[in-house]
């Protein structure tokens, strides 16, 4: 199978939840004319992770890596044997609050790619003992595929 990277969903909600707990200490450092600071420092990395999460299916692992280059973990697809929704807002490789829970490899990983039907399609090749309890609800709230 040939190499595919799909990119991780960025919440609209999950930014301006980061942004409003960095804006006191960001108007702060700002006035003071200390541009380089932690906070600054800090708020520039967290927007450079979440733009840089990139989940790698090639041949039959799962790759999870920030910009290409820096590897975060690898898994076997054979190892997975189901793959949920999750809105779970434990740390994880995902820039989003809208997940898929994969299990299979003794404990789950959270994930959020953009294209996430094609994703589940690339997994289901790679292993079709997978079972995948995705639903897509609609309504009013999730405008854009924005609902969290």
């Amino acid at each position: 199978m040939e190499k595919k990277v799909f990119r991780s969903r960025i919440s609209v909600l999950l930014l301006v939840f980061i942004s409003l707990i960095m804006l006191q200490p960001l108007v702060t450092t700002i006035s003071s004319g200390n541009i380089l600071n932690p906070i600054s420092v800090t708020l520039v990395l967290i927007v450079l992770i979440f733009c840089g999460i990139r989940y790698v299916i090639s041949g039959n692992k799962l790759s999870f890596k920030i910009f290409w280059v820096i590897p975060l973990r690898s898994v076997d697809i054979k190892d997975i044997f189901s793959v949920k929704r999750s809105y779970n807002p434990i740390s994880s490789p995902s820039a989003s609050l809208k997940r898929l829970k994969i299990e299979g490899f003794g404990f789950p990983i959270l994930i959020s790619p953009v294209r996430e039907q094609e994703f589940l399609d690339t997994l289901k090749i790679c292993n079709p003992k997978i079972d995948i309890q995705v639903n897509y609800k609609k309504g009013w709230w999730r405008i854009w595929d924005l609902d969290i």
